[in-house]
């Protein structure tokens, strides 16, 4: 399905805000401060019962409530930007919607970013932030029976990852599902979407190159599962539900782990958004099509979590 008109306008503004990073702008830094400087892509706050940033040990948080009593269930959310740029601020619009539509409390984590701080810097931070989002649910108004995580593209990353080391530890978390939007999941970056929308749809090959570099800088290394989970065993992990975009160059590595998951016997639905790119999620002030995507991650969460 091509690229309606609306749609386009939306690429051409966030393609904007990168016009040279990963091709002129190699510098982490530097990047972090253009898109600081970017205009917002969101309306008013969306309301939520409360916002409290925390520390989870020595992991900055931000945690979110909904409305009404608890206990509630705990979404884990990791944001994306490649292992390197973005923040707690600039998820901020969809820790929100999760947490008003699925009716649970969210613990945004502020995962340290590479290439200060390579692999494994960022799985250690989802997963201590995981343990401690569990360990302090009650506290927190929260059900620790029902732990989901969650995260769009890197973050999706750190999600599925986080439900392979609460597994292989053999000390949990008890993970209850894990919801992933667009994630990274194949350092090879070799499946077909690479080529065909790795130029003009927001997020490049180039981008994705400048990322890896930075993020796991020793080639030799990016096939082990912690780094590149399609390559990991996905027997006993969590219920998945995998969000993709048509023109994402990312889709195939997304639906392809979703299809590890179901050959490993774990339920694992997938919708694929056609006529979208990476980077839709999150944009339901601009995008019908970000709308019903969050509609269907919310109700995916709550379903999971019941």
């Amino acid at each position: 399905m091509a690229v309606d008109e609306s749609t386009r306008v939306v690429i051409d503004v966030l393609t904007d805000v990168f016009p040279k990073i990963g091709t002129e702008v190699f510098d982490a830094a530097e990047a972090r401060r253009i898109l600081a400087q970017a205009p917002a892509m969101a309306a008013e706050p969306y309301p939520v019962g409360g916002v409290e940033d925390r520390m989870a040990g020595e992991v900055p948080v931000r945690v979110y409530w909904p409305e009404g009593d608890g206990p509630h269930p705990v979404v884990v959310y990791f944001h994306g930007g490649g292992f390197t740029l973005c923040t707690l601020d600039t998820h901020d619009g969809v820790c929100r919607t999760l947490c008003a539509g699925a009716r649970a409390i969210v613990v945004s984590v502020d995962y340290r970013l590479a290439p200060e701080h390579p692999y494994p810097a960022a799985v250690e931070d989802a997963y201590a932030a995981t343990v401690w989002a569990y360990e302090h649910a009650a506290e927190l108004g929260g059900d620790a029976g029902r732990i989901a995580v969650a995260g769009d593209s890197a973050g999706g990353n750190l999600a599925a990852v986080t439900c392979l080391k609460a597994r292989d530890t053999g000390l949990g978390p008890p993970i209850r599902f894990q919801l992933l939007v667009y994630p990274v999941t194949d350092a090879a970056m070799d499946a077909p979407s690479h080529d065909e929308n790795g130029e003009g749809y927001f997020l490049t090959n180039a981008h994705m190159r400048w990322y890896w570099d930075n993020y796991q800088p020793d080639l030799a290394r990016r096939a082990e599962p912690y780094c590149s989970p399609i390559r990991a065993d996905a027997h006993g992990l969590p219920p998945a539900m995998v969000i993709t975009a048509e023109h994402d160059p990312l889709r195939d590595e997304g639906e392809a782990y979703a299809e590890k998951l179901r050959a490993a016997g774990v339920e694992a639905r997938t919708m694929r958004f056609e006529g979208m790119f990476h980077g839709f999620f999150g944009l339901d002030d601009f995008l019908q099509a970000a709308k019903s995507a969050s509609e269907h991650a919310c109700s995916a969460l709550r379903e999971g979590l019941r």
